[in-house]
């Protein structure tokens, strides 16, 4: 199951950084992740300082 970013994003971008596939873009006031994108891997949870990314 692809990963959903949280209204506890804060905005900062980490995640978007660590996404290997580039799932993850700037949307209205926080990240969005595309789920068809989204290889499920992970490393937008483990980079994110406030641990917004999860598995829906």
């Amino acid at each position: 199951m692809a990963y959903k970013i949280s209204d506890d994003c804060i905005a900062c971008g980490a995640c978007a950084g660590a996404c290997p596939v580039g799932a993850i873009s700037e949307g209205d006031g926080k990240y969005v992740i595309d789920a068809e994108t989204c290889i499920e891997c992970g490393a937008c949870a483990d980079t994110c300082p406030v641990g917004a990314p999860s598995q829906e």
